[in-house]
């Protein structure tokens, strides 16, 4: 291999590892407890109905796999936090959830201070964001026990299958990262 087939190669993996690093937007993550709500007192869970709420994307409101998805993935992580799914009998709380897209600015401030670009050369660019949010309920007194969010950039995610299970996936995982655990 020459030394320029070389510098061509690497050049051509940076790019593809720039690329990738561009897909993978980060995800900020934020949960709170209601005063007074103790979660080691509720050990079963169901979910609630499914509003008819629009998410403000109709590719994410016309598409079953995406609600599918999300159950899997709180499934999954409940039972990681030692909750259990109720089947035949009231479950303690209700896992409500809801996802929201809207239009949002990034005017590259951060960039320009870091010095990632040159003065006057970076844009503000108009970009989805994506907002899953959900809740947990007292199920018989319908008070919010918990509330956890998950926000990011979804350009691209909501037409790519794939990348919209492993946005799911991370999302809901670090969601749930900020769960109390079940005692």
């Amino acid at each position: 291999m020459t030394s320029q087939s070389r510098w061509a190669t690497l050049g051509t993996l940076v790019g593809v590892a720039l690329a990738l690093a561009a897909c993978t937007a980060p995800i900020r993550v934020n949960g709170y407890a209601e005063r007074g709500s103790d979660l080691s007192r509720y050990a079963t869970y169901d979910f609630a109905p499914v509003e008819a709420v629009p998410t403000g994307d109709p590719r994410l409101d016309s598409n079953p796999f995406f609600t599918e998805r999300v159950r899997a993935a709180t499934e999954r992580e409940l039972r990681v936090r030692g909750y259990q799914r109720a089947v035949g009998r009231a479950p303690d709380f209700l896992v409500h959830f809801h996802a929201s897209v809207n239009q949002a600015i990034n005017v590259d401030e951060l960039d320009r201070k870091s010095g990632y670009c040159a003065e006057g050369d970076c844009k503000p660019f108009v970009y989805d964001a994506g907002t899953l949010l959900m809740d947990l309920v007292d199920a018989k007194t319908k008070k919010m026990l918990w509330r956890g969010w998950a926000e990011t950039n979804i350009d691209g995610i909501i037409d790519n299958q794939k990348w919209m299970n492993e946005t799911i996936d991370t999302s809901v995982a670090k969601i749930a990262a900020k769960m109390p655990r079940h005692s």
